[in-house]
């Protein structure tokens, strides 16, 4: 018996093995660096490797680093909230009311990821511009004298290309968890008077909250680190705190406090990820 576990065991870690490497080497490894990294200094091209916290002072006491890392959680936050919000609706129709290809209508979602991520940040440029097709055409409406400005170079254009971006991430794991609802309990509710709404509100919902807390988590965190919407759409209104950390370890050429930085915004992301994964579960729970 003993022998046989021995070798069930060796053939578990001889499958876990190459996954687990992976892991290190593609996850882990960076991570150990970046964070290694933070607690250095760097003088030009000379790196002091003396662990010291003087990058994170810097980084939770500067003026400028607190007003990004406060603009990037609140433009997140208001990604993540529009996304989940209209993505929803979406997920409840196909998993309710549409019977037939629902594989079609899956596919059709997911037809965005097949232009290039940057190429869709662009179209948004030529869309919310000056001289845009949105402005072009309000105009040609009678509907507005002039183009309108506060469309684009703003953290308004950052939610609005973020949130189109996102849609498909959010749509999918709510989709799923629908599909998952036992229907039985929804008529057993109806038939005990229940109507759509407190269904709705009693039932669908709770059991539909580890799709929205997937999909609120899987917004969230990429959001909060993306820098090339912010740059292209976002001008000096819609920067985030990743372009500050790009500019780190880029043209100012001190990898330790972009490091401390991403480490920072990766510790309070953390944190909120948590609070909102308890709070979900808790509504969750809550199927009466």
């Amino acid at each position: 018996m003993g022998m046989t576990l021995d070798k069930e065991a060796r053939q578990g870690l001889t499958l876990l093995s190459p996954t687990a490497l992976y892991a290190l080497l593609m996850l882990a490894a960076p991570l150990a660096m970046v964070v290694t990294f933070s607690f250095w200094t760097q003088n030009y091209l000379d790196i002091e490797t003396t662990l010291t916290l003087d990058n994170y002072r810097e980084a939770w006491s500067k003026p400028i680093y607190q007003v990004l890392m406060i603009r990037s959680l609140k433009i997140s936050l208001l990604v993540t909230v529009v996304t989940v919000v209209l993505a929803f609706p979406i997920a409840y129709f196909l998993s309710f009311h549409v019977k037939n290809r629902k594989a079609l209508w899956l596919f059709l979602i997911t037809v965005p990821f097949w232009t290039s991520y940057l190429l869709r940040v662009f179209l948004w440029k030529v869309i919310l511009g000056y001289n845009g097709v949105l402005n072009t055409a309000l105009m040609e409406l009678g509907l507005i004298a002039e183009p309108l400005t506060f469309i684009l170079y703003n953290a308004n254009a950052v939610v609005l290309t973020l949130a189109h971006a996102w849609a498909p991430f959010a749509i999918l794991p709510i989709f799923v968890a629908l599909e998952k609802i036992d229907r039985s309990l929804l008529e057993a509710a109806e038939d005990l008077g229940d109507g759509p709404v407190r269904r709705f509100f009693r039932i669908t919902l709770p059991l539909a909250m580890p799709g929205v807390i997937a999909s609120t988590l899987i917004v969230l965190i990429p959001t909060v680190g993306d820098f090339i919407t912010p740059k292209l759409v976002g001008g000096t209104d819609g920067l985030m705190i990743a372009n500050m950390i790009q500019i780190q370890f880029g043209k100012a050429n001190n990898a330790p406090l972009g490091a401390a930085l991403a480490v920072s915004s990766m510790m309070i992301v953390a944190v909120i990820s948590l609070i909102i994964y308890a709070a979900g579960k808790k509504f969750g729970g809550r199927v009466q």
